[in-house]
């Protein structure tokens, strides 16, 4: 599957637990929404995915791959800690400039 360097960055940061890469992965700006709430800016969501690696330890399987401009789409299974792993979650992105602008998270 061919995955924008970005994202292929994202799941590598994910599944190695390094939340510190992940985040880089965002621009300063950038907006997550997961699980019901909002993660703004870089320091932020790096302590989301932190507190998140910690709780579930979930790691990722890209499966598809979609685009559309600067919008995109990135299914993949997540298994770890948490109750039904592994499960498909949908990760829509917003990509800018190579950095990720918006981030939501769905079933």
């Amino acid at each position: 599957m061919n995955l924008p360097e970005v994202v292929s960055d994202l799941v590598e940061a994910q599944n190695a637990f390094d939340s510190v890469t992940y985040a880089n992965c965002f621009s300063e700006t950038a907006v997550v929404y997961d699980e019901g709430k909002t993660h703004k800016g870089r320091k932020e969501i790096e302590l989301w995915i932190k507190e998140s690696n910690e709780k579930y330890q979930s790691v990722m399987k890209p499966l598809e791959y979609t685009e559309n401009g600067t919008s995109s789409v990135l299914s993949a299974e997540c298994s770890g800690t948490f109750p039904g792993s592994p499960i498909t979650l949908k990760f829509h992105f917003e990509i800018i400039d190579c950095q990720i602008q918006h981030l939501k998270v769905t079933n």
